[in-house]
């Protein structure tokens, strides 16, 4: 990471699993070499460290212990992330003008525009800067 960048994260939410159920076979495409053509350019300016889709499929673990699994997709899941990009740009404003570049938005995708944090917020709330720091005694 350069000293005038920032990790920042586009979540790409699936505003629904058939947002492209109406489109042709040459239409799919056609997003598919926009979609590409986006990515790559982001990847030529140094802009972006790296992206992936997500499969439908997913698991929920919550309780205590991790006692309660749900299997998904979930049907009420209307906006689920449907894959993400990893950018290293320098300011909130760079990562949203990206985003406003995103070929899915025609096509019903939302994207969310999210910092990386240093830490978790449990480390920040007893001032720790990273997750590896320790409390001085």
């Amino acid at each position: 990471m350069s000293e005038n960048t920032a990790p920042y994260m586009l979540l790409f939410h699936d505003s629904s699993p058939s947002c492209y159920a109406g489109l042709s076979p040459e239409q799919i495409q056609q997003f598919l070499t926009q979609w590409n053509s986006w990515y790559d350019g982001l990847i030529a300016e140094g802009k972006l460290d790296h992206g992936r889709p997500l499969e439908q499929e997913r698991r929920i673990v919550s309780g205590a212990r991790g006692e309660r699994v749900v299997d998904g997709p979930f049907a009420e899941s209307k906006e689920s992330i449907a894959g993400y990009f990893l950018l290293m740009v320098k300011n909130i404003e760079e990562a949203t003008g990206i985003a406003k570049g995103c070929p899915g938005l025609a096509h019903g995708l939302v994207v969310e525009v999210r910092p990386v944090a240093d830490c978790c917020h449990a480390a920040k709330s007893i001032g720790l800067k990273s997750m590896r720091e320790t409390v001085p005694v």
